[in-house]
């Protein structure tokens, strides 16, 4: 197994978590927002948790990224920071489910993200020296699993609140290849190959989030 301290890059990039960061108070705002907007008991609950999912996602990215925490607090962060990739994407779906299909199909999607999330987050909370390879692929099936919704989606909440799911999946699967490849690398010594991992979630989860916000006014 990698030693805590082989698992941090030795140089970052100067701009390393300053997207997030800026994400922290957006998400924060944003989540208030999506909840006040939400109509009913259920759809309060499950925007709540996307808000609560997206807020520790880019709050404990910028904790990790922007400070030097030594060995042990890079190891703990480092865990914390892969677990919570597994907590969004669970966490989108819940608004989806819940405003835009029927109970029975709900509550299928429901189960099978939240259940391969707890696995996710088990898996990289014990395994945190696992290689690219093998837990990357795993971000991605949990992410596309509730594609064979799309058409349901279409029928609830229209064109282009599936237009924007879809580009948001492929958003945050593009930086999944970047982070698996560490390329494109454009700038090692500023904006490097985890910025421009950064930037895709930041714009993936800008497209999911104004979906689930039109969802909400169907």
């Amino acid at each position: 197994m990698e030693r805590a301290a082989d698992l941090v890059e030795p140089i970052k990039p100067r701009l390393r978590g300053w997207l997030h960061a800026g994400m922290v108070p957006a998400t924060l705002i944003a989540g208030v927002v999506l909840v006040c907007q939400a109509r009913t008991p259920q759809a309060v609950l499950a925007c709540a948790v996307y808000a609560v999912t997206a807020w520790l996602l880019f709050a404990t990215s910028a904790v990790y990224h922007r400070g030097t925490w030594g060995p042990l607090g890079e190891a703990l962060l480092r865990r914390l920071d892969h677990a919570n990739i597994f907590l969004i994407i669970a966490g989108t779906c819940a608004p989806l489910a819940v405003l835009l299909l029927r109970p029975e199909q709900r509550s299928t999607l429901l189960w099978i993200v939240w259940t391969g999330a707890v696995a996710g987050v088990v898996f990289r909370v014990l395994w945190v020296g696992a290689p690219r390879w093998l837990y990357t692929p795993c971000y991605l099936a949990l992410g596309w699993a509730p594609v064979r919704y799309l058409p349901d989606f279409l029928h609830t909440g229209g064109a282009a609140v599936v237009a924007l799911i879809v580009v948001g999946g492929l958003l945050y699967s593009a930086g999944a290849v970047v982070y698996a490849l560490q390329r494109p690398d454009p700038s090692p010594r500023w904006f490097g190959y985890h910025e421009v991992f950064h930037a895709l979630t930041v714009a993936a989860f800008t497209a999911h989030y104004t979906a689930i916000l039109l969802a909400t006014t169907h």
